[in-house]
């Protein structure tokens, strides 16, 4: 997206993008082979009352105990486009990082801050969090979860758009201004640290901004509104490739 640091190539972007997510990484995702539904399968897997898969009497009784449950599997297939089994897959590596069913602010920064050992991605890792809190309650949970997920990896370039155009617009009042852009920027270069290759100006986040206004904002009065976002965006052919650079990550 328009102020973004150099596009990195597709296969890298993707790697780093599941790398992010807390139920992509590697010791929470249980290969599909291995996650046979039903009595007589070798793993002793089954599907718990809400749909999901669990492989175990322990995992039963941690389902059991959690703070939140998820919706229902078939609810959750028409609300987003996932599969039946990608929603399961997705739900065990959820349900590892986070047993009690849900993700406060504190532990979402840690979980993230694990990536970018170099530089602080406290201040980026809320405004993400914000954009996945859609109901603002300050916890994000597994509907939350595979509901933006969805709409990153999956949805219309309209959709990843509006949800791009919600995570900037810090406030929520429809519009985005000078100060949240550069605040974005400026989480963005902190999360990536100092010691980066070219290192970076300390002027570049200002400029990046003065950049992405120069291109958005139509009308000149120093706010960029959705209409002038998605428009700008549609007209740019490098911000259309980067909306596919996701597609089938999963």
């Amino acid at each position: 997206l328009p102020g973004n640091p150099p596009v990195q190539t597709k296969k890298a972007l993707k790697q780093r993008f599941l790398k992010l997510l807390p139920c992509c990484r590697p010791k929470s995702i249980p290969s599909l082979s291995e996650s046979k539904v039903g009595p007589n399968s070798a793993g002793s897997a089954t599907l718990s009352s809400h749909g999901f898969l669990t492989d175990s009497v322990e995992d039963e009784f941690e389902l059991s105990t959690v703070c939140h449950r998820p919706e229902g599997l078939e609810q959750l297939q028409e609300q987003t486009k996932f599969t039946r089994k990608e929603l399961q897959v997705l739900y065990r590596g959820f349900k590892n990082e986070c047993p009690s069913g849900i993700v406060n602010e504190e532990n979402f920064k840690q979980i993230y801050s694990q990536f970018f050992p170099q530089g602080d991605s406290s201040t980026y890792a809320t405004f993400l969090f914000n954009a996945f809190d859609t109901d603002h309650d300050g916890s994000v949970s597994f509907e939350d979860f595979v509901s933006g997920l969805s709409i990153i990896l999956r949805g219309t370039i309209d959709d990843r758009l509006n949800w791009a155009f919600n995570l900037y617009d810090l406030n929520k009042d429809g519009c985005i201004t000078k100060e949240e852009m550069l605040d974005i920027m400026k989480s963005i270069y902190d999360m990536m640290g100092k010691y980066t290759y070219p290192a970076m100006r300390e002027e570049a986040p200002r400029e990046h901004v003065e950049n992405f206004f120069q291109k958005m904002d139509r009308n000149k009065d120093g706010v960029v509104t959705i209409e002038e976002f998605l428009e700008s965006c549609q007209k740019d052919e490098n911000i259309m490739r980067s909306m596919q650079l996701f597609d089938s990550v999963i």
